[in-house]
């Protein structure tokens, strides 16, 4: 396949994330290897969305330092970003919900990215002032009209920190020139971009505990959008999935990582990592990056055992 026929992915990971490890950055990387060795998909930029403050989990830290703890873990990262957008609503939002909220997001500003420059639209994208945006791509001859993976990417990082929090007037929202082409290269209508889900098993061990997933979020979340899963501990996947109807129902879209190497990372946790810094153990280097150990300390948190 060509890179204009594969399915580009942007990965999103919603969790606590109290605090990242160093294993939810290893889960990006590894989903991303592999899905790019299937040949069929072109991972183009990975979201990391931290839980409202009222998802009540005991220990849990204001969203103000974890969204600074996860910002600092990918801040050497050219393809994970952080959305604050969960943490921002008025209270805590399902996973169903965030999953929605970013595909109609994407709509808009990959609206935004295929205007063709020459024929600008008139519809101006919420929250960016109409006329002012610069050309994406110029016209010209030397310059490389093909829109790499790299380039959308950039561009939807861009416009997304105009407008992820921007409570919009309106409640339907317009493609921008949807029909119009990136350059000369490409058409919209030639590139699927889809929003998966990224999770470990422990999540789709949790699909199959009766009452605790709504039925109709999880058609959503399975059927609508798929998912990424990256076990752990050795999980057997093909169990778990057989425990759920609804797994089982939409289980083509449910892509397994599989790597036959034991990583270290896959066993790290937040958990391991709260309970190495309550108990001053010198390991938690291993499971935390440098930056998000120095805000810990200096913020003090995690030191007591409540959180």
């Amino acid at each position: 396949m060509t890179e204009n026929t594969k399915t580009h992915v942007i990965l999103l990971s919603c969790g606590s994330f109290n605090p990242i490890t160093k294993g939810h950055i290893h889960m990006f990387e590894k989903a991303r290897e592999y899905l790019h060795k299937t040949g069929r998909f072109i991972v183009i930029g990975g979201i990391i969305s931290p839980v409202h403050d009222s998802y009540g989990k005991p220990g849990l830290v204001p969203s103000r330092h974890r969204l600074t703890m996860c910002q600092l873990a990918v801040q050497s990262s050219d393809w994970i970003r952080v959305d604050p957008w969960e943490c921002y609503q008025d209270t805590w939002q399902t996973t169903c919900s965030v999953l929605e909220h970013h595909r109609d997001l994407m709509k808009r500003v990959t609206g935004c990215i295929l205007s063709n420059v020459n024929t600008p639209s008139t519809t101006p994208v919420i929250g960016q002032p109409q006329n002012e945006t610069p050309p994406i791509y110029q016209n010209h001859n030397n310059i490389n009209h093909k829109p790499t993976a790299i380039k959308l990417w950039g561009k939807i990082s861009e416009n997304l920190g105009k407008i992820c929090c921007v409570r919009p007037h309106i409640e339907r929202f317009t493609f921008v020139d949807e029909n119009a082409n990136l350059g000369t290269a490409m058409r919209y209508e030639e590139i699927e971009l889809r929003i998966l889900l990224l999770c470990g098993s422990d999540l789709l061990e949790s699909f199959c505990i009766p009452g605790l997933w709504k039925d109709s979020d999880m058609e959503v979340i399975v059927g609508d959008f798929g998912i990424v899963v990256v076990p752990r501990d050795g999980a057997d996947t093909e169990k778990i999935m057989n425990h759920s109807s609804i797994l089982r129902k939409f289980k083509d879209n449910i892509t397994v990582v599989k790597d036959g190497m034991s990583h270290p990372m896959s066993i790290v946790s937040s958990t391991k990592s709260r309970l190495a810094l309550q108990h001053g153990d010198g390991h938690v280097v291993d499971y935390l990056s440098q930056p998000v150990i120095d805000y810990i300390l200096q913020s003090q948190l995690y030191i007591n055992a409540s959180g």
